[in-house]
């Protein structure tokens, strides 16, 4: 995947250290505000599960040029290393739209394969954007059935406000799209990016799904 050089000169996105736990309540705090700003599902973590990860060299920081940090991702597993995903992506305001995000994701990514080889990637999103970048890592869109089914995973959607749809759709179905990287199966999509048409059809999907799945919630509260 190509990077802008001058995303590279700018930033230093590595694996967490020690050395990085001074940032952990920054960082809560951004995960926090930029769930606050979306209206979705950014689950919160408190300073303790940030400095855990880091300490377990499960998440990637990105700091700018004065050493401030500027965006962050981590590591979780599940079914026993069955199943990872790359969560809590955040990329500081003042430094969006600069290509930080994609490179953060992208190091995040390499280090899951890394330490999780066999293990299938996974996200929920409802970012055009993050399935761009999702969908040139390899990424394809998938039923949530082909997710992980521990419950565990589920009940971090709880800090979403769109949790109760989640509920009431039996958790089949939710605002947030389902992607998947499985390292069993070869996926020509790793190796070219996505066409415009195709990003099209992923925002007309996002906006329809939007559009029938509130449709349905209004419907069961309705008679419900």
């Amino acid at each position: 995947m190509l990077v802008d050089q001058s995303v590279l000169n700018k930033y230093k996105v590595v694996r967490t250290e020690s050395k990085h736990f001074q940032y952990a309540s920054q960082i809560c705090k951004m995960i926090e505000e930029a769930a606050h700003a979306r209206g979705t599902g950014i689950a919160k973590r408190d300073r303790k599960y940030i400095v855990n990860k880091m300490k377990q060299g499960q998440a990637v920081i990105a700091l700018d040029h004065n050493a401030e940090v500027a965006g962050f991702c981590y590591i979780e597993t599940w079914q026993h290393g069955k199943y990872a995903v790359n969560s809590g992506l955040i990329v500081a305001p003042k430094h969006r739209k600069s290509g930080l995000a994609k490179r953060i994701k992208s190091k995040a990514f390499e280090l899951s394969r890394k330490k999780y080889p066999n293990a299938k990637l996974f996200g929920l999103t409802t970012s055009l954007a993050v399935m761009k970048i999702n969908s040139d890592l390899g990424y394809r869109p998938v039923t949530f059935s082909e997710l992980t089914d521990d419950d565990a995973f589920w009940s971090g959607c709880q800090s979403c406000v769109n949790y109760d749809i989640l509920q009431r759709m039996n958790r089949k179905h939710c605002l947030c799209t389902g992607m998947l990287f499985d390292p069993n199966k070869k996926m020509t999509a790793t190796k070219s990016k996505l066409k415009m048409s195709t990003l099209q059809k992923y925002e007309r999907w996002l906006r329809y799904k939007r559009h029938v799945l509130l449709r349905k919630i209004k419907s069961r509260k309705l008679f419900s």
